[in-house]
């Protein structure tokens, strides 16, 4: 969701989507079809306690649905602490909802247009920040764990996931942010126990540029690798693959590439695939299990409409039953 300077000069944001907090609930509709809801980085938990599809992303709302094919919501169910860093009215992307130890977990990125922390190539840069809340039903509302802290104050950071290792050990998976190092990574930092914070420091597990299908123009117009990097997800195949769903752009086109292990940990070395992974104009991908047992990639497509960016969340079959990930047909519930 995030491209050249011009888009982050003019806040990269979505004005429309992305502020959390608004003065009044916003209205709640019934039976809505996937393909007219307006959402970035849709991500869908099948939660088999309440059998009920939870579908989030940026925007700190939440819609619900019993089969995938009619929607209900929005329902704003983000609440951090107007009192902390994040300030009474942060900007919310690519929310994500995790069930773990009897609880769930909110995993969104927050921005306080507010505070200044760096300033890159004469650009003041504003905080922003993968972090975590938390709630005792999958609805919400999601609130802050006291005292949790994630990822340095000064560190641009975005699209933050949740990974557990072999050894039951929890990660926290997250961009840094390419406006502030020029060149994006996906890193891994290791999770408290109980997702109260994070230990250790962060490890770049690879770099932009290391991808062979994202493309930009530099200033002469010569080709080079994009520097963007969005929405990691972590998967593994039926023969115990570790994959990468990761996102960039082709030229101005967004767009969803992946990269494996090839030793089957996080630390890699990670290899590119050297073709995206879907057709243009899709991205910031995600993988679920239907209550029925089909394997779905959730994705949104990207498109500016007179000035307005415009996203849609689709649907995608795909097959994990080899050594790689498989897309399929788009889905349609």
């Amino acid at each position: 969701m995030k491209n050249r300077w011009l888009l982050l000069v003019s806040c990269l944001s979505f004005p429309v989507l992305a502020v959390a907090q608004r003065a009044a609930p916003p209205v709640v509709r019934k039976n809505i079809p996937l393909d007219s809801i307006g959402l970035s980085d849709p991500y869908i938990l099948a939660d088999v306690k309440s059998r009920q599809y939870y579908m989030t992303g940026t925007g700190g709302l939440l819609w619900k649905s019993p089969d995938l094919k009619r929607w209900e919501g929005p329902y704003q169910v983000a609440k951090p602490d107007p009192r902390s860093w994040m300030g009474p009215k942060p900007m919310i992307w690519a929310a994500e909802i995790h069930s773990f130890k009897g609880k769930y977990y909110y995993f969104a990125t927050f921005t306080n247009r507010d505070l200044k922390v760096d300033t890159v190539q004469g650009v003041a840069l504003e905080r922003r920040a993968s972090h975590v809340l938390a709630s005792n039903t999958a609805e919400g509302p999601y609130t802050p764990l006291n005292g949790a802290n994630y990822l340095p104050a000064n560190k641009l950071t975005l699209d933050g996931t949740f990974w557990i290792d072999k050894n039951g050990k929890p990660y926290l998976i997250y961009c840094h942010e390419w406006l502030q190092i020029l060149d994006g990574t996906i890193e891994k930092i290791a999770l408290k126990p109980d997702l109260s914070g994070t230990l250790g420091t962060g490890k770049v597990l690879f770099r932009a540029s290391e991808s062979p299908w994202s493309r930009e123009k530099d200033k002469n117009g010569q080709d080079r690798p994009n520097k963007v990097t969005d929405g990691p997800w972590l998967f593994r195949t039926t023969t115990g693959r570790l994959g990468m769903l990761w996102t960039s752009w082709v030229y101005d086109v967004y767009t969803q590439g992946v990269a494996y292990s090839q030793n089957g940990t996080l630390d890699g070395p990670w290899v590119q695939e050297k073709q995206p992974l879907t057709p243009p104009n899709y991205g910031h991908g995600m993988l679920f299990r239907t209550f029925d047992g089909k394997w779905l990639m959730s994705v949104h497509s990207h498109k500016d409409i007179n000035g307005k960016y415009r996203r849609i969340p689709h649907l995608f079959e795909v097959d994990l039953s080899g050594d790689k990930l498989v897309l399929g047909k788009p889905y349609r519930p």
